[in-house]
């Protein structure tokens, strides 16, 4: 009731309402051989991605709205809807509260946004664990000279998403989403909570944070049927996480290091991603920048690890044309020391226009011949195409 008192009381007040988003198609094709049946070499999506901000004339207080939905041509699974943000906030000098849905990024490195935790991972979207569901939540921040507090309260939980069957991308056997398992009794009620300490001074960002809830990341536990055929179902348990992640300017340099350790969820483990981008500006006498990254991933739980990024070396690039349509790439490779695996991954981006934008992706998968979280998606290589018209 509250937060609908709010919003009424803004909505009385208001100043600017504020419509932008876009309008896309997309599509991906793959060129292997598909390992299941049904699935195809080529999938079309369709997707509607709208925002809708209202602010007071005060600029004290907001409402955002921000739904997001695909219909794809293959997989039903990948065919979803969300809603991304739908929350009311208000701000002073000293202080923010954020009620509803909402969005929250942690995290300084490029190739594993290890410490990232409020928001669960959208993976049906893409493979790379950028796409973030919407998460209910109240969080207050305090700003102080000495750094900023954010509390959280996370009452609702929200479950990963996966590739259904005839999806490309997809574990085998497929999970069995519906059939989750919570060591919580509350299910995806149970209520979390994080508080997190940031503080920006000099050349250094560094945060820390204390999460105690349900893991973002399910484990998975097989299932033999009547049947004979394996399932996967997703177990959901209950985890302390606490991290940090650090930046560090200094000159062309940027030092990133994100770094955890949970507990609760089997053996206890440490992990971490480290690294740097070196920014080479004006290349050959042009406008463009060129950044040069490299980092190192570690996980203590070694093969075990429900993550490809265990014992790993990223290094890719970052190009900048600084042209008049925001022309920009970045690739990267990152190889798995000891099995040999790799992922290969090239994003590219230009605008067209002003309403009209061109995104590329590409991404392939090696296996190197033996099992690792690569080897199901060994002949899932793709092409991706959007184009999309901006609002």
């Amino acid at each position: 009731m509250a937060p609908f008192l709010m919003s009424a009381s803004l909505l009385a007040h208001a100043g600017d309402l504020d419509l932008r988003g876009a309008l896309a198609a997309e599509s991906r094709g793959f060129w292997e051989e598909a390992q299941f049946s049904g699935q195809r070499a080529v999938d079309v999506s369709l997707v509607a991605r709208p925002e809708f901000h209202l602010t007071t004339a005060d600029g004290q207080q907001r409402l955002v709205f921000s739904p997001f939905f695909r219909l794809d041509s293959v997989d039903r699974e990948r065919t979803h809807g969300d809603v991304r943000e739908l929350g009311w906030s208000s701000a002073s000098e000293s202080w923010e509260l954020r009620l509803g849905v909402h969005r929250v990024f942690w995290g300084v490195a490029e190739s594993n946004h290890l410490v990232d935790i409020i928001n669960q991972t959208d993976l049906v979207e893409n493979p790379d664990g950028e796409d973030k569901l919407g998460q209910p939540m109240a969080n207050l921040s305090l700003v102080r000279h000495w750094g900023t507090v954010d509390l959280f309260v996370l009452p609702w939980f929200r479950e990963r998403t996966f590739p259904g069957a005839r999806g490309r991308l997809r574990s085998n056997p497929p999970l069995e989403v519906e059939e989750a398992i919570y060591e919580s009794d509350a299910k995806e009620h149970h209520v979390d909570f994080a508080i997190r300490y940031a503080l920006s001074v000099g050349g250094v960002d560094f945060g820390l944070y204390q999460f105690r809830g349900t893991n973002r990341t399910p484990g998975l536990e097989v299932r033999i049927r009547q049947d004979g055929t394996l399932a996967l179902i997703p177990h959901y348990e209950q985890i302390d996480q606490t991290g940090t992640d650090v930046l560090y300017a200094w000159e062309s340099w940027l030092f990133k290091l994100e770094a955890l350790y949970q507990s609760g969820a089997g053996e206890a483990y440490a992990a971490a991603v480290g690294g740097f981008e070196y920014t080479l500006t004006g290349v050959a006498g042009s406008e463009m920048d060129l950044g040069l990254l490299s980092e190192l991933h570690f996980d203590s739980r070694g093969d075990a690890a429900l993550t490809p990024f265990n014992h790993d070396v990223f290094a890719g690039f970052r190009l900048a044309a600084n042209d008049t349509a925001g022309t920009q790439a970045l690739a990267g490779v990152v190889a798995d020391v000891e099995s040999g695996a790799w992922l290969y991954n090239l994003e590219v981006e230009r605008r067209l226009n002003d309403r009209w934008k061109l995104n590329l992706e590409l991404r392939a998968f090696a296996s190197r011949g033996r099992f690792d979280l690569f080897s199901v998606m060994d002949r899932d290589d793709y092409l991706g195409l959007e184009i999309a018209r901006y609002f």
